[in-house]
């Protein structure tokens, strides 16, 4: 099972742009080189400054090098996939060939979690004409559905509204990342209160975000506090009125899909 998602957080600095490359590359992640970039890169060494400024070159060469700088997507495969780095790395190179043909495009398998996930930084500016990246919500519904077909053609599960990795049928009330229709099932939940703003803040925050400290960063910003220490073995959120809550607690009460600690 793959999902596939769009990093939404600010694109639109330099400082941005070289945080989320050096992140793509960081050797901890990266392991056995699973990594590629599509389009010019002057360069035998592949390593984050060489493809930041890569993607700052053909920025000035178009003078373009303002507004969005990059997009991110993020596939990421559940823990119980039968899928190797190799594959994770034609996947990416398959998904950038479809849409982003005429785009620098970073590729870098992450392997520092227990699930394989793959990170595809593509700069904004078009090499062959310079026209900016502009995706439509449809396009965005056409990329989750060639990630599936990639998926499918090596056997592998594919995303199904309503069901969990294994098959079984999400019941009403439970949340996951992906759900449109998140809102609705809280309107009318008795469970309603400081539990269920966390869990929506978790959410959210994760689909905005590709590490830790950004996570916990963007949390304090929502007006919660968090205690994550591998020393402890819980993730604890507070909020400005003292509530806490143990993201185990959020596990059992909403079936989160995603552990934190993969943020």
């Amino acid at each position: 099972m793959a999902v596939n998602k769009v990093v939404n957080k600010s694109t639109k600095s330099h400082g941005a742009m070289r945080n989320v490359i050096e992140y793509v590359l960081q050797d901890q992640k990266v392991h056995e080189g699973y990594v590629a970039i599509t389009g010019p890169y002057n360069s035998d060494t592949l390593n984050w400054d060489n493809v930041y400024n890569a993607f700052l070159d053909e920025k000035r060469l178009w003078n373009k090098d303002t507004g969005r700088m990059y997009a991110h997507n993020i596939i990421s495969f559940h823990k119980d996939e039968s899928i190797t780095p190799e594959q994770c790395l034609e996947i990416g190179q398959e998904f950038v060939d479809k849409f982003f043909p005429d785009h620098q495009s970073l590729i870098g398998v992450h392997q520092d979690k227990d699930h394989l996930h793959i990170h595809i930084v593509t700069n904004s500016v078009s090499y062959i004409d310079g026209l900016k990246l502009h995706q439509t919500k449809r396009d965005l519904e056409h990329q989750k559905e060639y990630t599936n077909s990639l998926c499918l053609e090596r056997g592998l599960s594919i995303t199904e509204k309503g069901k969990h990795f294994d098959g079984t049928a999400i019941e009403e009330g439970q949340v996951t990342a992906w759900s449109k229709d998140k809102y609705n099932l809280f309107q009318h939940d008795d469970k309603k209160s400081y539990v269920v703003d966390c869990v929506i803040a978790v959410i959210e925050v994760k689909e905005n975000c590709c590490s830790k400290n950004d996570f916990i960063r963007d949390m304090q910003e929502r007006g919660w506090s968090v205690t994550w220490s591998e020393s402890k073995k819980h993730i604890t959120f507070q909020n400005e009125n003292g509530d806490k809550v143990r993201d185990s607690n959020l596990s059992k009460t909403f079936s989160l899909d995603n552990d934190l600690s993969e943020s």
